[in-house]
């Protein structure tokens, strides 16, 4: 299934290895594309919404 979130606080490529390595420890098989310039996160994920919602967010950022 695949999730969109707007994802504050990302400024480099330290901050989306954390945030994807984030969604990989939710389900390791995710793919996970980022577009930074406009705070995106696509997750085509088997996980739930909340569950990598939240994973994302123990990392420091903001999710929408």
């Amino acid at each position: 299934m695949q999730q969109v979130f707007e994802v504050q606080g990302m400024t480099c490529g330290h901050c989306e290895r954390a945030v994807s390595n984030a969604i990989q420890g939710v389900d390791a098989q995710a793919q996970i594309k980022i577009d930074r310039a406009a705070n995106r996160v696509e997750v085509e994920t088997g996980a739930s919404r909340e569950a990598v919602a939240a994973a994302i967010a123990e990392e420091g950022y903001k999710v929408a």
